[in-house]
């Protein structure tokens, strides 16, 4: 040291000074520099450091990417359905590669089951209408509405059981006293109110028998109804004791007990063959 330097520079003391001098750090320090370090040595060159170091630096990323789309506003996906995708595919690609897949469910044909129809409900018929009979074929010179009345004389008789002789003796008194007409009376102007086919001036006479109700053989409405004529006909022959034995003239009489007793017998022959055609 200089004799002119201050006294503040002065050193104290003139022995020398040892310093501790570390040979890494003088190593690493040449002057104002500082020298480069070695490369250190250790497991981050093994492989599986590296795929780990590899799978947190993707992390990182992924995670930064996230954060960054939060903030931007931009909607992404997140990270574990990205990687939830990706396993799905990669098992859907190792499914693919696999040779023990089974195989495909075979079609099995199904049989329709019948349903059950409802049976149709049974429409009700409709009632039949009553068949009417045919009209007889007039006989024996008789127009149609004679040998209507006729066979209703005949269908009287028979219901009532009464022989073929009684059914003679009744269609021939009915042509003596109406020629097998329906009659109403001029006497008796009720006898019109009631279907009639033609009329008589014989007192009150009416119908096929020519009735009287003063005698006590019906209601003139009873009267004018050929079936009930016939009936009280067939009811008074009936009575009569040994018809059976009589005439058809004596038989007509017994029953009528007309003016003209002889005049039935001329009937006869006719009234045969029209209960012959009925009966």
């Amino acid at each position: 040291m200089h004799p002119d330097d201050p006294i503040e520079q002065q050193p104290t003391d003139t022995s020398p000074v040892r310093r501790t001098i570390d040979p890494a750090s003088a190593e690493r320090t040449i002057g104002r520099h500082r020298a480069p370090e070695p490369r250190r040595r250790g497991p981050v060159r093994s492989t599986p450091a590296r795929v780990a170091v590899a799978t947190g630096v993707t992390c990182c990323l992924g995670l930064i990417g996230v954060v960054g789309a939060k903030e931007t506003g931009q909607r992404h996906e997140p990270v574990r359905e990205v990687l939830a995708d990706r396993a799905a595919a990669a098992s859907e690609e190792r499914a693919s590669r696999d040779f023990e897949r089974s195989a495909p469910p075979v079609a099995v044909p199904v049989t329709p089951i019948p349903v059950a129809t409802p049976s149709p409900t049974p429409t009700k018929k409709a009632p039949r209408k009553p068949v009417r009979p045919k009209r007889p074929r007039p006989v024996a010179g008789l127009d149609q509405r004679q040998m209507d009345n006729a066979k209703t004389i005949v269908d009287v008789g028979l219901s009532l059981k009464m022989p073929r002789r009684a059914l003679v003796v009744a269609v021939a008194t009915a042509m003596q006293e109406s020629d097998l007409y329906n009659l109403a009376s001029d006497v008796l102007p009720e006898s019109f109110d009631y279907p009639h086919q033609g009329s008589g001036s014989d007192h009150d006479s009416i119908g096929l028998f020519q009735q009287r109700p003063s005698s006590g053989w019906g209601t003139v409405a009873e009267i004018m109804r050929p079936a009930y004529a016939a009936r009280a006909f067939f009811t008074a022959l009936s009575k009569v004791p040994g018809w059976t034995e009589m005439s058809v003239t004596a038989a007509a009489q017994a029953v009528q007990v007309s003016a003209f007793p002889d005049a039935y017998a001329q009937h006869e022959q006719r009234a045969t063959t029209v209960v012959a055609a009925l009966a």
